[in-house]
């Protein structure tokens, strides 16, 4: 099958024996390096992780004679079952498609290889970015130093670990100020999560603007219903004039949020009775 097939196709629809098929091309070093980067990056999906691809993603991101990118792109995908598993904590077994000790696996591994300063700066990024999925002790610091570093990269990682990571509302608040357009993206995400009531007006200004670039739109509208639920009704309604669907789509996943739309009212694809946004 070629690797490029699934890119066209929702992972749910990903023929039988996908699994396999990645743990082939992942195992296989002398397969095309696109090939391996694709199946390192469609390994991580629900429908098809599994202890064996996990094993496979972890020697990957162990193996100093990878490539840099490959590597990274395996920890990404380690990061979405760490997050997964650790939520359900393995309450329903057969709800998770690993195994409590390959999670546990993925944890230590995955922390002692950040702490090794010899494995390049990229991959430590991504190991400390996909770790904190699940979160541990450890973090709190590691966050507090990569965000200190000085280091633009460094702190962008330490932004985004702060949606994961309690403990960070000042690093928050201070990082709206960012120029970086990622930093601030990923601190509009972060006080969002965590509810930093004193982000509201900034954040409240990006979400009603159409000057607001769209992807950093989005977000900051996701994150208006979190920090001020009995508030965000009017910004969300003046929000639902828009005419681009994303937008609409994510102001109904807000309202349904604070509980101004009736969940009957929304068919879960996107649409829902106008009535009740104006």
């Amino acid at each position: 099958m070629d690797l490029k097939v699934l890119e066209d196709l929702p992972p749910w629809e990903w023929p039988q024996g996908t699994d396999k098929m990645l743990l082939g091309v992942l195992r296989d070093n002398q397969k095309d390096k696109s090939d391996r980067l694709l199946a390192a990056g469609f390994a991580g999906d629900y429908t098809v992780i599994n202890n064996e691809l996990v094993v496979a993603l972890l020697s990957i991101v162990r193996n100093g004679e990878e490539s840099e990118e490959l590597r990274a792109r395996a920890v990404i995908s380690l990061g979405p079952i760490l997050e997964t598993a650790y939520i359900d904590e393995f309450d329903d077994p057969e709800a998770v498609p690993i195994s409590e000790e390959t999670f546990h696996t993925i944890q230590t591994t995955l922390r002692k290889l950040y702490m090794d300063t010899d494995v390049p700066m990229e991959v430590r990024r991504r190991l400390l970015e996909g770790s904190v999925r699940a979160p541990q002790k450890w973090h709190q610091e590691a966050v507090r130093d990569a965000y200190a570093s000085g280091d633009e990269l460094w702190r962008l990682t330490a932004v985004f670990c702060m949606r994961y990571i309690r403990g960070f509302d000042t690093q928050i608040l201070e990082a709206l100020k960012a120029e970086n357009e990622n930093i601030h993206y990923e601190a509009v995400c972060a006080a969002g999560t965590w509810e930093v009531d004193a982000a509201w007006s900034h954040i409240a200004s990006l979400a009603t603007s159409e000057l607001t670039d769209k992807w950093l739109r989005l977000a900051a509208i996701e994150a208006v219903a979190s920090i001020r639920p009995q508030e965000a009704g009017g910004i969300l309604s003046e929000v639902s004039l828009s005419q681009d669907e994303d937008i609409l789509d994510v102001v109904y996943e807000a309202m349904a949020m604070c509980g101004l739309i009736p969940e009957e009212d929304y068919d879960g694809e996107g649409d829902w009775d106008e009535r009740t946004l104006h």
